[in-house]
C-alpha cells in the first residue's frame, strides 16, 4: 500500500518577468511557510505556478493581495524512490480508467522516498485504489 492524500495546491498566475518567482518566494518565505513542491511553466506573457505547500490557506491569504491566486484539490503520494514506481502508480490509474490531468514529483539520488503531487479527473477514487492496491514494493 502506498500513501496517499488529499491536499491543496495554491495556483499563482503572475506577468512573467524576471524575478518574479523570487518575489513570490520571498513572500511565502517571509510568512514561514514550507514549499514542499513547485511546479512552474510560461503560457504566454504569464507565468504558472503550482505550489504544495505545508500551509494553503496561508500562502493564499498572503499571495491574494498581490497575485492571480486560486486553490485545487490534489493528492499527494509519498512513494519509495526506486526505478518503476511511477508505473506502478500510473498503469494502477489507467487501468481503472482514470485520467490524470496534470503530475510533478521530486527527490534526490540519496532520498529513499519521492514526493508525487497530481490531480485527476476523479481524485477520490484515485486515493481509494493508490491507497488500496498498490504494493509499495
Amino acid at each position: 500500500m502506498l500513501s496517499t492524500r488529499p491536499a491543496k495546491e495554491t495556483i499563482v498566475r503572475m506577468p512573467n518577468e524576471i524575478g518574479g518567482l523570487d518575489r513570490l518566494a520571498r513572500v511565502i518565505a517571509d510568512k514561514g511557510v514550507n514549499i514542499l513542491g513547485v511546479c512552474a511553466w510560461v503560457e504566454g506573457s504569464e507565468a504558472v505556478i503550482r505550489l504544495l505547500t505545508d500551509d494553503s490557506v496561508r500562502v493564499a491569504d498572503v499571495l491574494k493581495p498581490q497575485y492571480n491566486v486560486r486553490q485545487a484539490d490534489v493528492l499527494v503520494a509519498e512513494l519509495p524512490h526506486k526505478p518503476g514506481m511511477l508505473h506502478r502508480v500510473t498503469e494502477r490509474l489507467a487501468q481503472a480508467d482514470v485520467d490524470i490531468h496534470h503530475l510533478y514529483a521530486a527527490a534526490t539520488g540519496s532520498q529513499d522516498r519521492c514526493l508525487v503531487v497530481f490531480a485527476t479527473a476523479n481524485n477520490d477514487r484515485a486515493m481509494v485504489l493508490l491507497n488500496a492496491s498498490t504494493p509499495a514494493a
